[in-house]
């Protein structure tokens, strides 16, 4: 029998991996074993991810608490499945998602279509479900646009000087480095304020 490892993965670094570690370790899965990526899911390119991938020899065992810890992509959570179970030849073991261990299910082609199509499924739902969220989101933004809602900073009012420091600089007397120091502002604030009126 392989060796098993587990993988956790949190969006940010302020986000908490505990319960994906209390999950893992009831496994269990010894603690060394586990390789923690604190960076969003959007790709694989996470270095304890790609350090994990190296380690793995056939007949190990992956485990994850929940199949979006693997990422977030449709097609790459796909791609990646089947490099692990297909090519390393490595089971895995989603928790959350019995249907998905392929330590059960790979004992013969019924159980390996099973475990494919529940992946697809999921992968689907959960894309869709991001689409979705990204639409609404869109959606709402445009809205609030239309209502006259700004987004970002508010503007910064503008010293009671700036009309005076524009005007020598306009006539070359200061730079706009000087003309900014004075105002206690960014030269780029100040340019583009000079520039707007």
């Amino acid at each position: 029998m392989g060796i098993i490892y587990g993988y956790v993965r949190v969006s940010t670094k302020e986000q908490c991996e505990e319960r994906q570690l209390i999950a893992l370790w009831k496994f269990p899965v010894p603690q060394g074993n586990i390789f923690i990526d604190k960076i969003s899911g959007k790709d694989f390119n996470r270095p304890q991810y790609q350090k994990l991938l190296r380690v793995l020899r056939p007949g190990d065992t992956l485990v994850l608490k929940a199949i979006d810890r693997l990422g977030r992509n449709y097609e790459e959570i796909l791609e990646q499945w089947r490099i692990i179970t297909k090519e390393k030849r490595v089971n895995i073991v989603v928790l959350d998602m019995p249907l998905l261990d392929t330590r059960e299910t790979g004992k013969d082609l019924t159980g390996i279509f099973v475990a494919d199509l529940v992946l697809q499924i999921l992968s689907y739902v959960a894309q869709t479900e991001r689409e979705n969220i990204r639409q609404r989101q869109k959606e709402g933004i445009a809205a609030a646009k239309k209502r006259g809602v700004r987004f970002g900073r508010p503007p910064k009012d503008r010293p009671e000087t700036f009309n005076q420091i524009k005007e020598t600089w306009k006539k070359g007397e200061i730079s706009s480095r000087k003309a900014a120091k004075q105002l206690e502002i960014a030269q780029d604030t100040f340019l583009r304020w000079a520039h707007e009126d």
